[in-house]
């Protein structure tokens, strides 16, 4: 008994001393934005299992996890990033404020896409019982590189409204804002 309370205390103290590194002694305002950040990446894991049809589909947690990733992007996350605000420990690169309208336009798209998934929840996955998968592949409708991608007709100023994603199956929604934090991580985030 007294080893597993060390152990459970040894793997405690490791897991709290990765979480300070990871954010690398961030504090105020780019502390804020990493733990947002962190949230809806979280999200993104629980959610990335159930659009490709490994975990079963629940359109309650697609609905909650949504609006975690709403509550943090739009002008939620560039309020977050204030001119001189990078720098180390900050993963933001200084193309943020170079290219301040691309990274706002991302940011607004994130929320509409995170918004129309929540929306699209009860619509279910696209394609649910085909023993495929949920998602479509990269190379096809929806993939890289398609119409949908970023740049291109669904990429920043997308000519679809928020009616018209909401009436999409939830994975096509999510595929979408998925790859919207792409084009936002390769632009402007320093890996």
């Amino acid at each position: 008994m007294k080893f597993s309370t060390l152990a459970f205390g040894a793997a405690m103290a490791s897991l709290v001393s990765v979480t300070a590194l990871a954010h690398g002694g961030a504090t105020g305002i780019v502390k804020q934005r990493m733990d947002g950040m962190a949230m809806m990446k979280e999200s993104i894991k629980l959610l990335t299992p159930m659009m490709q049809g490994k975990t079963p589909y629940d359109a309650a947690v697609v609905r909650r996890e949504a609006g975690v990733i709403a509550r943090h992007a739009g002008d939620a996350m560039t309020g977050l990033f204030p001119e001189g605000s990078d720098g180390e420990p900050s993963e933001a690169k200084p193309e943020i404020w170079q290219d301040w309208g691309r990274f706002s336009a991302l940011a607004a798209d994130l929320r509409l896409y995170s918004e129309a998934l929540a929306a699209a929840a009860d619509n279910g996955l696209m394609m649910a019982g085909s023993g495929q998968g949920a998602t479509m592949g990269a190379g096809t409708m929806m993939g890289s590189g398609s119409m949908m991608g970023s740049g291109s007709m669904m990429g920043s100023g997308s000519m679809m409204g928020a009616a018209d994603l909401a009436a999409m199956p939830a994975d096509g929604v999510f595929m979408m804002l998925g790859q919207t934090c792409s084009a936002c991580h390769t632009q402007f985030r320093s890996e």
